[in-house]
């Protein structure tokens, strides 16, 4: 039952955890369903729990974890400066240059753009920034774009994997978990991405690469690119890459100097505000902050405003102290914190890998994280606490599973609905079943990768 602090009691006298199941369900419903926006979905959500009783205003905020919100925020609005420095554009038309305009040569810089990027910025804005230039390239060679397409959905959440910032469950598992920092993912997750990513490209080729042919003249197109053209901002860019670099840094230093990544991206976002904008008028300044702010994506913003309250009310009301128990019940068999571990470590990274595809990975890790703190305290009371160690290992597995587990369905994380959108509004819609039928058994490939890392690693 949620404190009294934050019970409103629920209405009709009915049973809080019954009313918090069901808006809790119905609320993944209609997420999955993609019928209505996301967002509208889950603040429609977290206002059921509020209006039914099951937490009151005060517990609602207090569930939002604006660590996240603000991280999110932050790097939104440095993102939406830098690029109008037109450095990405330059990017993916340099990577093209570089492989002579060859079709599977230019897949696999795209592919190293994009895991490169999702890792520095985060996935959703780097596919934000590579899909309409990979739409207009593939347009020039007069190739498909799908398996360009399919590849950057891919690499986008493995590269994202790599870091704390690089997709939405990392930074849900970082800001809500004391014991995980940025420097932590470097040195326990990152490692074996860049074999996921090497191996993933071989059936990538097999499937599509040694077909891609294009003609001379389609070639010379691209060749024909100037990618000096798409800086449009010098200054700009030297400011964007001196904030950027900095924010890397303090994320990096974050733990030693007690600071909040979230704290850390608004700084750096201020910052970057305040150089593009020191020189301007007055009405330019307040011009080229409403435009940036514009630019950051609030319906992401909302949506996971409207998910924290949701699984909120679902935590408060005790559904995930009894899920809880389950998981702890999975280890009843297991007479070692180790065995626990191993059991723990390899149940959640397969769950995760599956759910993740089935529901967005973002909601799934928003509930799980609640859930296994639970779990852990439970162990703790009979007699089978684990090490901080073994603790994390637990949650570099939820990271694995969940962020790789994304590339399963075109549902499976942000990022993938985001490049769907811009390859339907090009013309070139991507459909549920011609993804799965790849991205699900590429999907198992990586997290097995995974699985043997973690298994030699640390169990």
């Amino acid at each position: 039952m949620p404190p009294l602090s934050e019970s409103a009691g629920v209405i009709f006298g009915w049973d809080p955890l019954w009313v918090a199941g069901v808006v809790f369900v119905i609320t993944y419903a209609f997420i999955m369903s993609e019928k209505i926006n996301r967002a509208v979905i889950a603040m429609l959500g977290a206002a059921f729990m509020i209006f039914t009783g099951v937490i009151n205003q005060e517990g609602a905020i207090h569930g939002i974890d604006w660590n996240t919100i603000g991280l999110l925020t932050g790097m939104m609005a440095i993102v939406a400066i830098t690029r109008r420095s037109g450095v990405f554009q330059f990017l993916a038309i340099w990577s093209a240059k570089k492989v002579h305009a060859k079709p599977w040569g230019i897949l696999v810089m795209l592919c190293l753009v994009t895991a490169v990027l999702s890792a520095l910025l985060d996935n959703v804005t780097t596919v934000l920034l590579i899909a309409p230039v990979t739409l207009l390239i593939t347009e020039e060679l007069e190739v498909p774009p799908y398996p360009f397409l399919f590849a950057e959905i891919l690499f986008s959440n493995i590269g994202g994997t790599a870091t704390l910032i690089g997709d939405p469950p990392n930074i849900l598992i970082g800001s809500q978990v004391e014991s995980i920092t940025f420097n932590g993912f470097l040195v326990h997750v990152a490692p074996i991405i860049p074999l996921i990513g090497l191996v993933t490209l071989l059936p990538i080729w097999l499937i599509w690469g040694r077909k891609m042919v294009a003609t001379d003249e389609a070639r010379q197109r691209v060749m024909n690119f100037d990618p000096s053209k798409a800086i449009t901002d010098v200054l700009l860019l030297k400011k964007s890459l001196g904030v950027l670099t900095l924010v890397i840094v303090g994320f990096m230093l974050s733990h030693p100097l007690h600071l909040e990544p979230a704290t850390i991206a608004l700084f750096g976002a201020a910052l970057l505000l305040l150089l593009d904008n020191m020189s301007k008028d007055a009405e330019t300044t307040s011009e080229n902050v409403h435009h940036t702010f514009g630019e950051v994506e609030w319906v992401t913003i909302f949506f996971f405003i409207g998910l924290f309250v949701v699984v909120h009310g679902l935590e408060g009301a005790g559904a995930l102290d009894i899920l809880a128990a389950k998981v702890v019940g999975m280890t009843d068999s297991a007479t070692t914190t180790a065995e626990v571990t191993s059991v723990l470590a390899m149940t959640i990274l397969w769950v995760a890998a599956v759910a993740s595809a089935i529901v967005d990975n973002i909601p799934f890790v928003a509930t799980m994280i609640p859930t296994l703190q639970a779990a852990m305290e439970q162990l703790a009371l009979a007699g089978k606490a684990l090490s901080l160690e073994q603790q994390n290992t637990i949650w570099w597995s939820l990271s694995l599973g969940a962020c790789l587990g994304g590339n399963g369905s075109l549902i499976g994380a942000s990022a993938n609905l985001i490049v769907a959108g811009f390859a339907e509004r090009a013309g070139h819609p991507i459909r549920f079943l011609q993804f799965l039928k790849h991205g699900f058994i590429l999907m198992l490939m990586t997290v097995a990768i995974a699985a043997v890392y973690v298994w030699l690693r640390y169990l």
